[in-house]
């Protein structure tokens, strides 16, 4: 057996698990996003398995719509951890504090966006480009997500037993892999170094199925409330983001409808 079979084999064997631990410790109750992206990264690693095997010829068409899937995914497991973690102020908050979060992921998304292209890429079809550019906005993405939750750790009262910690340590890890891996990319000169380095990302992620699987193993620490100064900070925003929604639907609620004009 080959060092690529036996990685994809163990590696496949740990979605399987963390699949198991998700599924026994009811977490996907909470991260039912998370939940369904581990089930599709094992679902598609078979998948693509046997599209390389028996379709070679739709292989790229078919990764395309795999990386698409991923990022849409990605994106709404990093919404649904924020939302999570400002579960000590939900009895205080809408459910429609889901769209400014929702927005200012998305607007960090969109700001790391052209810093995100390779120039090692540049001759390649613009489809490979924005295909490549848009794994490493996500990546990158999820690494300020990290780096932002470890930052305000102590004021949102998280440590590292707290799912929402635990979840993103691992996607911030297995992105951190994947931005590096896609540099020295561009940079590599043979056949051998571009199968080490995929060898490399799966090696990766298997270490980030790992991690989750013991933490996830694990019991949930109760959560804590938050500082008093971050409840005002978000209680402030949250007030001022629900006075300008009252001021907008009273403004439009007073325009003149088209018959008050005649």
């Amino acid at each position: 057996m080959s060092l690529d079979t036996a990685l994809w084999f163990t590696a496949s064997a740990a979605e399987a698990a963390v699949i198991g631990i998700l599924l026994y410790r009811r977490v996907w109750r909470t991260f039912p996003f998370f939940f369904l992206y581990i089930v599709r990264s094992f679902v598609g690693d078979l998948a693509s398995a046997l599209v390389l095997h028996r379709y070679p010829s739709v292989y790229m068409t078919w990764y395309l719509g795999e990386t698409i899937l991923d990022s849409v995914l990605l994106f709404a497991v990093l919404v649904e951890l924020a939302w999570s973690i400002l579960r000590p102020l939900r009895a205080s908050l809408s459910r429609l504090a889901l769209l400014p979060v929702s927005g200012l992921i998305l607007a960090v998304g969109a700001a790391v966006w052209p810093f995100t292209a390779l120039p090692g890429l540049a001759g390649t079809a613009l489809e490979l480009r924005y295909l490549v550019q848009l794994q490493q906005a996500v990546s990158i993405l999820q690494i300020i997500f990290l780096l932002a939750l470890i930052a305000s750790s102590q004021m949102l009262s998280i440590g590292w037993r707290d799912r929402e910690l635990q979840l993103a340590t691992g996607l911030g890890f297995f992105s951190a892999a994947n931005v590096a891996a896609a540099v020295l990319h561009t940079h590599q000169t043979s056949l051998v170094q571009y199968q080490h380095l995929n060898q490399a990302i799966i090696g990766a992620w298997l270490c980030t199925l790992l991690y989750w699987a013991v933490s996830l193993a694990q019991k949930e620490a109760v959560r804590r409330e938050f500082t008093p100064q971050m409840q005002r900070v978000l209680l402030a925003v949250a007030g001022a983001a629900r006075a300008n929604r009252v001021v907008l639907t009273e403004s439009q609620s007073r325009r003149p409808h088209r018959h008050d004009r005649h």
